[in-house]
């Protein structure tokens, strides 16, 4: 029975290769995503560990800054005080900045988008990590007009050591115009990931970034030879004044990489998603490759049944062709990941985060996943149809009409009629109770019901392959006809093939109907609650130097500014984000004040967004506890307002409550309100920031397609991941007609004999294949808008209360479904006409 199966296998090589490439394509999506997942983890763990001291002393603080650099400082004389202590090598005192931005030649700034913008002063302190940043051309900053650029930002930004190099800072001059006289990086390799960098001298970081301050933002202590870090810690911690701390260079640089690596740990699980939708839709093409191949193997079968093999043999010597192909796919798959992963470091480059420093890391569990995915998924797909073959005897097996009994059809809808019951029950808790794992319920339930819909596809789907038949005669003659009965002839495999399609265009409906939504509620919501004349922002979402309102506030025609500014605090272990507003300006926000009064708000009390309120359990009187730089802080909370998409989070203090929690004063957005009769105040508005090309000026229209352009980008990359779920169920299609000709060689031959020409003969396939792109296509669109439209319903209290169905862009995919049968049906159709008649007549 082994060598019968290898035989078998080695005999149909050209019939299994399209069934193995999507287990190709499922495995490389996994392996790629594992790949790239432990090359961002490395990258991150060797570059925090070489920006961190062996000792870290730093301002005492249990968290909340998330959100950008704390404002907090650590005395200047620390240093002193920490010289010569024992084991002390040297000690050097940091000076760090958030938002300083680099502007290239040519005029754009350079990074910005994810990996930040960094600033500071210039030392030449030992990592604890060894290697650390070091000087690589030029000489060290000295004075306020000389800076030092890390090399990655210079030959992006084309700057060379001699160059003007203009910067964007977050305080004080808002622009800069240094002189580059060095440049700086990893000299044994590696990179920043994206960041940029740069530095001054210590007095001039101080002077720009701490008000002149004589302070540090951190201290690095270097050991001696000899003494760990450990040791070197509690020594320098006994010297320290109070409400500072001191830190191993390791526990920081873990704290960072964790904090960090769990931020964007959402990548890897977004692209494994993609990659069980993939291998989802590839095992219905693996399903039907077996079914199809076992049918046509049913006569070899039973011979071997007679011969005295059992059930249990015949079944194993399918799974043993399933295993070869699933070990092959896996092989394959693993080295096109090695090729994904490369590319997806390219993509997030194009975003700002650059890995070209880091060499693509191999983990053994990439192994490990890839086969195990790999080899299971496919034979537990070979596993059904070699069960049902092997059920049947063997003297009706030698017969030639062996097909899927009515009542196994039956079987199947009722089966499927269950888990479609369970799945929507499995769906509404998902989507509509408040128990945990919504997620992970709403996935499941939308599994279950497409899963419930291919099983029950064969007896839902008849009327429509009755009318199409019925439609094909009507304008193709008996070629039409021909084609409509082939479609009905085994009405399950038709209908597996067509399931693959529909799952990939369920998904595509879905994220369409989505995206319009929420761009329609963005639209509906600008419009109804939309202040002022003008919004100001960060093209990049950061924040911009506080000296900007006050320059716009000097602009003729300008009534007034509201300044807004955004951190991250801590609360419950979890980030929350929180606006601040000036109290004496919040009037002109016009918010819908649902409880208390916005003149309560002053210095350590909130307003809270209705929603989050509800959901919190908070009211007027409560108070919300948070942890911030400057340690545990109770705001108490004294208004409710509805939603309104000018304050961008759901709680709202004062901009001097920020500043006491020990956040940098600097504004995330700015709303100008024009004086009655003020004539062209963009121009004037636009003046103000011409050099500030991170800054931009907008008007009502502009800020709602601001709003709108993440989530046409969202759309855009969901698309383009379900895209390889529609290559694989093209595939499926091409590989069904393909099998189904090699099965109908004999009636093929036939109908040349009687004379159907080969142009006949194509058109008949290409039919046959536009009845299951089309099927596909029609089921995928009708779940597609049950799915969005009930997902939307879920949320409608989340700010998502309009739902849109884009119809055009349905049409579109209906359309294209057509073109999608027809391009699959060349290759088999071609095959077809080119089948010898008397050898096709004379097939056994």
């Amino acid at each position: 029975m082994f060598r019968a199966a290898l035989k078998s296998l080695l005999g149909r090589k050209v019939r299994l290769l399209m069934s193995t490439f999507a287990i190709v394509l499922g495995v490389a999506f996994v392996a790629g995503s594992l790949i790239f997942s432990d090359t961002l983890s490395r990258s991150f763990t060797a570059l925090f560990s070489s920006t961190v001291g062996d000792v870290v002393v730093r301002p005492e603080s249990s968290g909340g800054t998330s959100g950008g650099f704390s404002s907090l400082t650590v005395p200047a004389s620390v240093v002193d005080d920490l010289e010569g202590l024992p084991g002390v090598a040297r000690v050097d005192g940091n000076v760090n900045a958030f938002g300083v931005y680099v502007v290239g030649e040519d005029g754009k700034v350079i990074g910005g988008l994810g990996p930040p913008a960094l600033g500071g002063n210039y030392t030449t302190a030992p990592s604890a990590g060894g290697a650390g940043l070091a000087l690589l051309d030029g000489v060290e900053p000295q004075g306020p007009d000389e800076v030092v650029l890390d090399d990655r930002t210079a030959e992006k930004a084309g700057y060379v050591v001699g160059d003007t190099v203009p910067l964007l800072t977050p305080r004080g001059a808002s622009r800069l115009a240094p002189t580059l006289v060095g440049v700086v990086g990893f000299p044994d390799g590696g990179s920043l990931n994206g960041a940029t960098l740069a530095l001054f001298d210590t007095a001039t970081a101080q002077d720009l970034f701490l008000d002149g301050d004589d302070a540090f933002s951190d201290i690095w202590v270097t050991a001696e030879d000899g003494v760990s870090q450990e040791d070197l810690a509690e020594t320098v911690e006994a010297a320290l004044p109070a409400d500072v701390e001191a830190v191993e260079g390791d526990t920081a640089a873990d704290e960072s990489a964790d904090d960090l690596l769990e931020a964007v740990s959402f990548i890897t699980t977004f692209l494994l998603i993609f990659a069980g939708i993939s291998l989802v839709v590839g095992s219905f093409l693996i399903v039907n490759t077996f079914s199809i191949l076992v049918a046509q193997r049913s006569r070899e079968l039973a011979l071997l049944r007679a011969l005295g093999a059992s059930k249990r043999q015949v079944i194993r010597s399918v799974q043993l062709e399933a295993f070869v192909l699933g070990v092959l796919g896996s092989t394959v798959g693993m080295g096109l990941g090695v090729l994904l992963a490369m590319a997806l470091r390219v993509l997030f480059a194009q975003f700002g985060l650059d890995l070209s420093g880091q060499p693509l890391v191999f983990e053994a569990r990439t192994v490990l996943a890839s086969y195990v995915v790999g080899v299971l998924v496919t034979m537990a797909a070979a596993w059904l149809p070699a069960r049902r073959t092997a059920r049947i005897s063997p003297v009706q097996a030698m017969r030639d009409d062996v097909a899927l009994t009515e009542s196994s059809i039956q079987q199947r809808f009722w089966r499927g009629l269950a888990l479609g019951v369970l799945g929507l029950v499995v769906l509404g808790l998902g989507l509509f109770s408040d128990l945990p794992y919504g997620g992970q319920m709403t996935g499941g339930g939308i599994l279950f019901v497409l899963l419930a819909v291919a099983a029950m596809s064969p007896v839902i789907s008849r009327p429509f392959l009755v009318g199409a038949r019925a439609v094909y005669t009507r304008f193709f003659g008996s070629i039409g006809n021909l084609a409509g009965q082939n479609s009905l002839r085994n009405p399950r495999r038709t209908t597996a093939t067509a399931s693959a399609l529909m799952i990939g265009l369920t998904l595509a409906c879905t994220m369409a109907i989505v995206g319009d939504s929420a761009k329609a509620s963005v639209d509906a919501s600008v419009s109804d609650n939309f202040v002022g004349d003008y919004v100001v922002s960060n093209v990049f979402g950061g924040e911009f130097n506080a000296t900007i309102a006050d320059e716009m506030a000097q602009v003729p025609g300008v009534g007034q500014v509201i300044r807004e500014r955004f951190q991250l605090v801590e609360r419950d272990g979890d980030a929350q984000g929180v606006v601040a507003t000036d109290p004496a300006t919040i009037d002109g926000l016009e918010l819908d004040v649902l409880e208390g009064s916005t003149s309560d708000l002053r210095d350590g009390t909130v307003l809270l967004d209705e929603t989050f309120a509800d959901d919190e359990g908070l009211e007027v009187g409560d108070t919300v506890d948070v942890t911030v730089p400057t340690g545990e802080k109770s705001w108490e909370v004294v208004g409710v307002y509805a939603e309104n998409p000018v304050v961008f989070s759901p709680v709202l203090t004062t901009l001097t409550t920020l500043v006491d929690a020990g956040y940098e004063p600097a504004d995330n957005a700015l709303i100008v309100f024009a004086e009655p009769g003020a004539a062209d105040l963009q121009a004037g508005l636009d003046e103000v920031v011409a050099d500030l090309p991170i800054v931009t000026v907008k008007d009502q229209a502009a800020f709602a397609q601001e709003r709108r352009e993440p989530i046409d980008q969202f759309v855009l990359i969901i698309f383009a991941l379900l895209g390889l779920a529609l290559i694989i169920a093209v595939l499926g299609i091409v590989n069904t007609l393909a099998l189904s000709v090699i099965e109908r060689t004999r009636e093929v031959g036939l109908l040349r004999a009687i004379g159907v020409s080969r142009g006949q003969l194509r058109w008949m396939i290409t039919l046959e294949s536009v009845v299951i792109s089309v099927l596909g296509a029609v089921l995928g669109v009708l779940l597609g808008v049950g799915f969005g439209i009930a997902l939307m319903y879920a949320v409608r209290d989340e700010g998502l209360e309009v739902i849109s169905v884009p119809f055009g862009q349905l049409g579109i995919f209906l359309g294209l479904s057509v073109v999608i049968g027809m391009l699959a049906a060349i290759l088999p159709a071609r095959r077809a006409a080119r089948l010898d008649v008397l050898r096709a007549i004379s097939t056994e």
